[in-house]
């Protein structure tokens, strides 16, 4: 309950700051061109907080967080007394009303590297992406990827973390052949691989891009000692306690791989268990039964415990701070490469390359937004700037219900000298809606199903 709370308020902040971002671009637009802005609201329905300025806005807090919106004098909407015709948006110029809607994905972008920008000036923690294990008869095991070798490219892009070459990863998605080049272990050599990624199927419910493949990231040594027993779990109440050694499941020892015995538990939901442990060079007997949780669709056996595990070798750990003047570039760097990668995800969802299935919703995001403001501000920062991106980029999408569709609009008057019918308008108006609601319920689905 507590989770689904934090998810909730870290979602309505995040969305809070974006909408307010995207709508003060309109809005500051749109003064600036001379047009009466009568209402800037942030939220939908019954006002909760209102206050009204010396030029007649109207500032507006509703009580449903899910989207704002600014509303302009307009003589198509409302009638416009003859002093105030000079202030509607619709008599100003095709340049100018341009500029006012194309001005909200723009704010959107220009927070993006704001958010980016403080990100890297703080410091992001991280991990160098050295490779610990290559799964046997994998794409990356075929390429022959030297475990513990660093990957410092993918497709003509450096790399420096897990992250960047997730990135580059998906934006590979459909081509035949994906290069990695890997710095050699214990050299400076730097070798090119060709990864045959023609049968490659990624799933991201199931998988990352890197799992895909058959890469397994160097982690520290993970040891069978429990290090913590989380209170009221299954391990509690069977009585386990720190510092037990884990000898053996169900008769089977374990000889101290953590990975075996996390396995075991997770087939072994709600059932009895029976586990030996060296508890001060005594061996204890212990039935358990493992609490059952659902991830990916699929129900799975967890004890409560934190095992113990060797710390990270020197250098493994980096911190990706860039200084006044480098933060300011990588920013920019970072949202243009997002920017870049979103509009070929759009364009692979519509050939195909990519499913539907990978469309997420708010309740994804607000799971996002509780999980990267749990880990920590300058991860909340990072997350803010990636759906600042995607608000920016799905509000250009030409449907006529988005910033896309009215500028889509404008662009037709701006060559035709004359202005979209009303009809034509109103009968794209109902398609844009459907075809937004309907992309809205595939990506809720997708949420529920994730559950």
């Amino acid at each position: 309950m507590l989770d689904v709370i934090w998810n909730l308020a870290s979602f309505i902040i995040a969305l809070g700051i974006l909408v307010t971002v995207h709508e003060y671009g309109h809005f500051w637009v749109a003064r600036k061109n001379g047009v009466k802005v009568e209402r800037f609201s942030v939220g939908f329905g019954k006002a909760i907080w209102r206050k009204t300025d010396k030029l007649g806005t109207e500032y507006v807090i509703a009580l449903i967080p899910l989207g704002g919106y600014v509303k302009m004098l307009d003589e198509r909407v409302d009638e416009v007394s003859e002093q105030d015709k000079h202030l509607a948006f619709n008599g100003k110029t095709v340049y100018q009303r341009i500029a006012i809607i194309a001005a909200g994905p723009l704010a959107n972008f220009l927070f993006a590297i704001f958010a980016f920008y403080l990100m890297f000036l703080i410091g992001v923690p991280s991990i160098k992406p050295v490779i610990g294990e290559i799964e046997a008869q994998s794409i990356a095991y075929q390429a022959g990827l030297p475990a513990q070798g660093e990957i410092v490219e993918v497709a003509g892009i450096e790399v420096k973390d897990w992250q960047d070459i997730n990135m580059a990863l998906v934006g590979e998605i459909g081509q035949p052949s994906i290069e990695i080049k890997v710095q050699q272990p214990d050299s400076q050599y730097v070798k090119s691989y060709q990864l045959n990624t023609q049968d490659w199927k990624f799933t991201p419910e199931n998988t990352s891009s890197i799992g895909s493949l058959g890469i397994v990231p160097f982690s520290p040594k993970v040891h069978t000692v429990v290090a913590q027993v989380m209170p009221n779990g299954a391990a509690a109440k069977a009585g386990l306690q720190a510092n037990d050694k884990l000898l053996s499941i169900n008769q089977k020892l374990v000889n101290d791989d953590w990975r075996f015995f996390a396995s075991e538990i997770k087939s072994l939901a709600s059932q009895e268990v029976a586990l030996s442990v060296d508890r001060n060079g005594e061996v204890i007997e212990l039935i358990v039964i493992p609490d059952v949780r659902e991830v990916n669709g699929q129900k799975e056996g967890y004890l409560g415990i934190r095992p113990t595990f060797d710390g990270w070798p020197e250098g493994h750990q980096i911190n990706l701070a860039y200084g006044v003047i480098g933060s300011f570039t990588e920013s920019i760097e970072r949202t243009w490469n997002l920017v870049v990668l979103s509009f070929e995800m759009i364009g692979k969802l519509i050939t195909g390359d990519v499913s539907v299935k990978n469309l997420s919703g708010p309740i994804a995001i607000a799971q996002g937004a509780g999980n990267s403001a749990g880990y920590g501000f300058v991860y909340f920062l990072g997350f803010l700037a990636l759906i600042s991106i995607n608000l920016g980029i799905i509000n250009l999408l030409p449907l006529p219900v988005l910033d896309g569709g009215h500028l889509l609009y404008y662009l037709i008057e701006l060559f035709t000298g004359k202005p979209v019918p009303e009809k034509i308008q109103e009968l794209g108006f109902r398609f844009g809606a459907i075809a937004l609601l309907m992309l809205m319920s595939i990506a809720i689905f997708n949420d529920i199903s994730r559950l």
